[in-house]
């Protein structure tokens, strides 16, 4: 039975991820490189660590999510990293958006510590991880996905095994791209609209009641209309996830031109400082 679970990464949608573990009655340790959000977690009930080492040592289950640019080496590889704390049989499940290069050398390094390696990266807002509504797209074996799927239940809705370790990352890759271009299809129609002499919720109103709607659009494009731009997921995030999709279209030898485009758009919005905005801020770009 897994019951003894370290977590790695508390950030936006990985605080709301450890909550709701809490709620499972889990035995959590948590750590991140923010003692405020550790302290946060220690409240309701978690055991804080002070280094990654800490964490993994003698759990059941180890979760890491981490976006690529933050840490990820240091945290897994370093003197205090995961692998050097963590024990031979223990599961460690990646949950963070990677290159494939970075998913596939954690697996290797898994193999060589005689770990169990998952890669599982998890799909969805701040709101869908504080309600239990995440997405899992799990690579790696099947029998352990449903070894793990009860523990995932407690912040997972849909926990969908895609293939082998690697293809996690792979699908997250296609979901990364459809959703930042749904994100600038909205934006762009909403700017487009309005220079029309069309008001906002005119606009989403047409929207939501056609072929077109989603609940992205809904979502995000009522938070636009309120001046909303509060982090669901951060803006900075979204850029370098698109960043990653065309490192592995290039690699794969395929052209994705709108990609291209919107990513040098949200380029555009980290360097006018709102990369920690929510990525709905691009519209603030379009704008201009």
């Amino acid at each position: 039975m897994l019951k003894n679970i370290g977590f790695l990464g508390l950030g936006t949608v990985g605080r709301h991820m450890a909550t709701n573990l809490l709620k499972g009655n889990y035995n959590l340790t948590v750590y991140d490189s923010n003692p405020e959000v550790v302290a946060e977690l220690v409240k309701l009930g978690a055991k804080g660590a002070g280094t990654p080492r800490e964490a993994a040592k003698g759990k059941d289950l180890v979760i890491h999510v981490r976006p690529e640019k933050e840490r990820l080496r240091p945290d897994i590889y370093g003197p205090d990293g995961i692998f050097a704390g963590i024990d031979p049989g223990t599961i460690l499940v990646d949950m963070g958006t990677h290159s494939l290069e970075s998913t596939m050398e954690i697996a290797e390094e898994a193999t060589k510590h005689r770990v169990v390696f998952l890669d599982a990266p998890v799909w969805g807002t701040k709101e869908h991880a504080a309600n239990g509504l995440l997405t899992i797209l799990a690579g790696g074996d099947p029998t352990l996905v449903a070894r793990c799927r009860e523990l995932f239940s407690f912040f997972g809705l849909n926990i969908i095994h895609v293939g082998n370790v690697g293809d996690g990352t792979r699908m997250k890759f296609v979901v990364n791209l459809v959703q930042a271009e749904l994100m600038e299809a909205l934006s762009e129609s909403v700017v487009f609209g309005e220079k029309l002499g069309f008001g906002i919720d005119k606009i989403l109103e047409v929207l939501d009641s056609g072929g077109v709607a989603s609940p992205l659009f809904h979502a995000n494009g009522r938070a636009i209309a309120r001046g909303d731009f509060t982090r669901n997921l951060a803006l900075k995030y979204v850029h370098e996830q698109l960043e990653l999709v065309l490192e592995q279209a290039h690699q794969i030898g395929i052209d994705l031109p709108a990609a291209k485009v919107v990513c040098k758009n949200f380029e555009q919005g980290v360097k006018d400082g709102r990369g920690e905005e929510d990525f709905s801020a691009i519209v603030k770009v379009l704008r201009k």
